[in-house]
């Protein structure tokens, strides 16, 4: 049953709840739907959790880039949690209803930790930066206490930029002409548009958000990297430039994994006049489910104490006890 609203073609008024659509357009597939999403939703679960708990239990992995692995780690399980529950609820029950503020809170905690996950990435180029161009004094530059500072503050950015939307959407945009959000989880642009009055200055801020995190950040790391190729290019031998471009070599497919579906949606959703509703639905998932699935599988092939520790495990749990 759609929340209560008065729904009409020219009138608007306050919500007291929302109504998520789904997958519009692949309502008679959502059972079958559930199936896919709720089995990449339980891989990024147990991969990340698997992450934290290796790093955790196995000292060597007590270095600046697995503590920021393991911030990736909570930042997808937060992610991925922020909106599969809701969209597997939507999918087995159709529970599509969802609280006004539930849904400003759903909206900060995805946009929040996305932004804290670019920040994430940034400081992992500085740490990479520091230990390819300056490997003498990497311990010394990245130590714990530097390395929680950075954790802290990409969490703090994300928290002082993402802040204001959920709360200009409450203060500024109280109407709304329809409850119904074509949507599966509550996306900002997605509830900003279905509001009566000026809604401009949304608008801008979201957009303002974006560049400022995107856009800089991604310039950011890649500056980081020309400046890491730079110094890579300067050994003597092609075996050292190999195997010091091998220790980047987990950093730069996680951010891939992270920036493409990211770009590959936005662009969609701003060009693809033409693309299907639920082709843009699906890549807004996708960007919140790819990373945490495969930011564990990209380190765990790649990262030779991670596979051993992980292979110790695998053995030792299927070695027979003796009686």
């Amino acid at each position: 049953m759609l929340p209560s609203m008065l729904i009409s073609n020219n009138a608007c008024s306050v919500p007291s709840s929302f109504w998520l659509t789904g997958i519009p357009g692949l309502e008679h597939l959502h059972i079958w739907l559930s199936i896919p999403f709720g089995s990449m939703y339980l891989v990024a679960v147990v991969g990340n959790i698997t992450i934290l708990a290796v790093v955790k239990t196995e000292r060597s992995l007590h270095q600046p880039m697995y503590f920021f692995l393991c911030m990736l780690a909570v930042i997808d399980l937060v992610l991925s949690t922020s909106t599969m529950p809701k969209l597997l609820a939507i999918f087995w029950f159709g529970a599509c209803s969802i609280g006004l503020d539930a849904c400003l809170v759903q909206m900060f905690f995805v946009h929040c930790f996305a932004t804290v996950e670019s920040g994430i990435f940034l400081a992992m180029a500085f740490d990479r930066y520091v230990a390819i161009c300056d490997p003498l004094h990497h311990t010394s530059v990245l130590t714990h206490a530097l390395v929680g500072r950075l954790g802290l503050a990409a969490l703090l950015r994300g928290v002082f930029y993402i802040g204001p939307l959920p709360l200009l959407i409450r203060l500024r945009l109280p109407l709304y002409r329809t409850p119904i959000i074509a949507h599966s989880y509550c996306e900002h642009m997605a509830v900003v548009t279905l509001a009566c009055g000026d809604t401009r200055v949304n608008n801008l801020y979201g957009m303002g958000i974006g560049f400022l995190v995107l856009i800089l950040d991604s310039l950011a790391i890649t500056a980081s990297y020309v400046m890491i190729f730079r110094a890579v290019l300067g050994l003597s031998t092609s075996d050292a430039r190999f195997k010091t471009l091998g220790t980047c070599g987990s950093h730069i497919c996680a951010i891939l994994v992270f920036y493409v579906p990211i770009a590959v949606s936005s662009l969609t959703h701003r060009f693809g006049r033409h693309v299907p509703s639920h082709i843009h639905i699906l890549l807004a998932n996708f960007y919140l489910l790819i990373p945490p699935i495969l930011n564990p599988v990209v380190y765990a092939v790649r990262t030779k104490q991670i596979r051993e520790r992980l292979l110790h495990i695998i053995k030792s749990g299927t070695q027979p006890r003796n009686v």
